[in-house]
């Protein structure tokens, strides 16, 4: 990965120190049925814990406390880290886990309230050691939250994690449009043509000049071309500041879902464009039409059918009227770029 070998040089290292690795996924398991590991019985999340980090070794330092459903103290943790470091413990939808203990009840995963102690106290012991780090993720919105016990457990685990958390959101459009682009695609193998694409696209803006926004004129659009490729960058910039503004709308996941339809019909169609542009949207395919008019108002279906892109839409007639326009598809092209820009 890029600058990871100066930092092992710095540290003196000759290759990547190894880790213990500790996933704590809060839909795998259900807070009132305890789960197998081996022969072991494991009955909360802190059982879990242990058992990843050290098999029953481990486990043996916080049997009682997982027996009871009571949260481990932070002494105890701290000496469960300490002896498996290096570690890193990864933790997914711990609010899907908290938010089924019924309130003021106790399962055999615990409770409610000693679920939010370990999570108090895990933060608290890593602070503690120096090699084991926790990283956790949690929804952005109480829409993602769900119900209002959902959102009030949000608040608390938030509240939690913010009195030791080192905070990272993908604020940044480039930080998020290189997880849509690694995720969809495999590396770029042919960095020439990549680069002669984007050049292109990069000197036919700053040739239009004054007609093209102003940040297609400065030097480092070409960069911005370049990182996002295959897919334009305008793409990327309509979904994330347009369309998440949507109640609904995932910035990781809804746009992963939406361009994994696009590129997976754009393939079925064997479309040659150089690089994805939001005139490239094919609106004509159910699914992916599917994808961006559920969150919007009612009714956008017949506009996109009548004006925008389909057998019977107006732009399609005009094209079949007009040559030179049906051989770009000029007019589809420029009714799904105002739709994409224009319909949030």
């Amino acid at each position: 990965l890029p600058g990871i070998p100066a930092l092992l040089d710095q540290a003196g290292l000759m290759d990547v120190p190894q880790a213990r690795v500790a996933v704590l996924d809060g839909t795998a398991h259900a807070p009132g049925q305890p789960w197998k590991r081996g022969k072991q019985a494991i009955k909360t999340l802190w059982g879990e814990l242990a058992w990843q980090l050290g098999g029953s070794e481990a486990f043996a330092l916080l049997k009682d406390a997982d027996a009871t459903g009571t949260s481990p103290g932070k002494d105890v943790l701290r000496e469960l880290l300490a002896a498996y470091a290096p570690c890193v413990v990864l933790i997914d939808e711990l609010l899907a886990y908290v938010s089924q203990f019924p309130e003021g009840q106790t399962l055999s995963g615990g409770s409610y309230d000693s679920n939010r102690s370990f999570i108090q106290a895990l933060t608290e012991a890593v602070k503690l050691v120096p090699t084991a780090i926790v990283l956790a993720s949690l929804p952005e919105s109480d829409v993602e939250a769900g119900s209002q016990r959902g959102a009030a457990a949000l608040r608390a685990l938030e509240k939690t994690f913010g009195r030791v958390q080192a905070l990272w959101k993908p604020v940044a459009t480039e930080e998020a449009f290189e997880i849509v682009r690694r995720r969809l695609f495999e590396p770029v193998r042919d960095t020439t043509a990549r680069d002669t694409v984007c050049r292109a696209f990069a000197d036919a803006y700053v040739a239009e000049g004054s007609k093209m926004p102003t940040e297609t004129q400065e030097g480092r659009y070409y960069d911005r071309l370049v990182n996002a490729y295959p897919i334009h960058p305008e793409v990327f910039d309509r979904l994330y500041e347009d369309w998440t503004t949507i109640d609904g709308f995932q910035r990781t996941r809804g746009v992963l879902k939406l361009m994994a339809k696009v590129i997976y019909r754009l393939w079925k169609d064997d479309n040659k464009d150089l690089m994805i542009l939001p005139g490239s949207i094919p609106l004509h395919d159910g699914s992916t039409r599917n994808e961006l008019t559920y969150l919007l108002p009612a009714g956008w279906d017949p506009v996109i059918e009548g004006d925008i892109d389909g057998d019977r839409a107006e732009t399609t007639e005009l094209e079949n009227k007009e040559p030179r326009f049906g051989q770009v598809n000029a007019a589809r092209r420029v009714a799904r770029t105002l739709f994409l820009g224009s319909a949030p």
